[in-house]
Parts: structure tokens; sequence; C-alpha cells
């Protein structure tokens, strides 16, 4: 799992993204959040919900970097967020 953890700190976004996912990661809750992010496929250990997570966050971004009219900021806020929630309960288990 080090490896997953490895790519999350590797990530370069805007610094305004970054807060903003900061700031929704303290209200994350797994229970709540994780069903709709991922349109109900959640997985019950981190390992692999990190990994959905990363591919969809991956997705926001190049939607984003190419300025795509189906870019969603609140989307990728909320992506963003359940990344950071999902890597401190992996770091918590570790």
């Amino acid at each position: 799992m080090q490896d997953i953890l490895s790519l999350m700190t590797s990530l370069r976004r805007p610094r305004l993204l970054v807060r903003a996912a900061r700031i929704g990661a303290d209200e994350y809750r797994r229970e709540v959040h994780l069903g709709r992010i991922l349109s109900g496929l959640a997985p019950d250990r981190s390992g692999p919900v990190l990994m959905k997570l990363i591919e969809l966050e991956t997705m926001l971004d190049t939607r984003r970097r190419a300025v795509d009219a189906s870019y969603s900021v609140a989307r990728h806020v909320e992506v963003l967020a359940a990344m950071m929630g999902e890597a401190r309960i992996l770091r918590n288990r570790t």
C-alpha cells in the first residue's frame, strides 16, 4: 500500500483545489460519501478504493487541463477530498 500513498504525495494540483479538498477531507465519512462518489461501487478495503479514486481524479484532471466543458470543479474537489480521507484511513491501519 505504500506505493499508493507515494503516488498520492507525487500528485501536483492547483493550490486552491488542494486547499478546498483538505477542508472537505476533514468532513469525509466513508459510509456517507463513498457510494455516491463511486456510483455505488464501494469496496471494503481502502487500497482498492483509493486506486479507483485515483483513476477518477486523473480523468477529472485531464478534463480540467483540456478546459473541457464537462469538467466540474465541485466533483474534482469531492474526489480529491475522498482520496485524502481514504489515504488517512489507510495510513491509520498500517
